[in-house]
């Protein structure tokens, strides 16, 4: 059986926010780093996991975060 995509799954890795979104990885881990509050971020355990639809929002507001080619 296949995993599925990150486009499917309602709550997300970093890793796969990275890849599913086209971010800097540099930039978005010192997002995650950073003391400001994040409406997308949600914690299991000591792992940190992104809500996908709440970040695809964010996002929109601060593209800067994407890769550049």
């Amino acid at each position: 059986m296949k995993n599925p995509s990150p486009g499917v799954k309602d709550i997300i890795t970093p890793t796969e926010a990275i890849d599913y979104f086209v971010l800097s990885r540099r930039k978005f881990y010192e997002l995650l780093k950073s003391d400001k509050r994040k409406d997308f971020l949600v914690f299991y355990k000591e792992r940190k996991m992104i809500i996908r639809t709440a970040f695809a929002k964010y996002l929109e507001a601060h593209p800067d975060l994407r890769r550049r080619c």
